[in-house]
C-alpha cells in the first residue's frame, strides 16, 4: 500500500465516523438552532480543538510504541483492525435515530467553543478509538511520524469542519434531516458501518500479510 492509498483509507474511515449522528453533531446543531449560525460554528471550532488533542494523544501513543516496543506494533494493527470491524458490525445492527434537538444551554460563543471542546474530550470511546485506529495509518515505513501525524490531524479538523460546519450553516435543513427522517439517519449509520468493515479488512490484510 502506498502512502496516498493509506491516506485515502484514513479519510474514508474518518468521514464514516464523523458523519454518524452523535453527541458532537447534536451539540453543534443545538447551538445553531438556539443561538444562530455563529454559535454553531463556535461549537464546531471547539470540537475541532478537542479532535486535535485526540490526534496528539494517538500520535504520541503510536510513536512511543514504535520506539519502545516495535515487536508489538504489528499485533496492535491486527487488534485494531478487529476492533474497527466490531464497531462496523455494531453500526450495521443498530438503528440510529435522533428524537429531538434540545436547547444548547450556552451563553456565548466562547462558552459554545469551550463546551464543544469538553464534549469531544470527555468521550472515553474516542481515546480507545484513537489508540486502535492510529496504528493502522500512522506507519514508520511512510516516513517521519510527526509529519504523518500533522497531515492526519489536519484531515481530521478539515473533515469535522466540513460536516459539523455544514450543519451549522444549514441548521434548519439539517434538523429536518436528523429529526424528521429516521430512515436517513439509520442508513447513514449502516453505510458508515460498511465503510468501517471494509477499511478494517484491508488493514487486517496489511497487518497479516505484511
Amino acid at each position: 500500500m502506498t502512502y496516498t492509498e493509506n491516506l485515502w483509507l484514513f479519510f474514508t474511515l474518518l468521514f464514516g465516523i464523523i458523519v454518524v449522528p452523535g453527541m458532537d453533531m447534536i451539540f453543534v446543531l443545538a447551538n445553531s438552532l438556539t443561538r444562530g449560525r455563529a454559535a454553531g460554528l463556535a461549537a464546531t471550532a471547539g470540537i475541532m480543538a478537542g479532535g486535535l488533542v485526540h490526534s496528539l494523544y494517538g500520535a504520541l501513543g503510536v510513536g512511543l510504541l514504535a520506539h519502545l516496543m516495535p515487536v508489538l506494533f504489528r499485533p496492535l494493527l491486527v487488534v485494531g483492525a478487529l476492533y474497527m470491524a466490531w464497531i462496523g458490525f455494531s453500526l450495521l445492527r443498530s438503528s440510529i435515530t435522533v428524537d429531538h434537538v434540545g436547547p444548547a444551554q450556552t451563553r456565548s460563543h466562547r462558552d459554545a467553543f469551550r463546551r464543544g471542546m469538553v464534549t469531544c474530550l470527555i468521550n472515553p470511546k474516542a481515546y480507545l478509538f484513537m489508540l486502535a485506529v492510529y496504528p493502522q495509518f500512522l506507519r514508520p515505513e511512510f516516513g517521519a511520524l510527526a509529519r504523518q501525524a500533522t497531515v492526519m490531524a489536519g484531515m481530521t479538523a478539515a473533515t469535522q469542519l466540513l460536516v459539523y460546519g455544514g450543519l451549522a450553516v444549514a441548521a434548519g435543513r439539517a434538523r429536518e434531516l436528523l429529526v424528521g427522517n429516521s430512515t436517513a439517519t439509520i442508513w447513514v449509520g449502516r453505510t458508515a458501518g460498511l465503510l468501517l468493515i471494509l477499511v478494517a479488512f484491508i488493514t487486517l490484510w496489511e497487518g497479516v500479510a505484511g
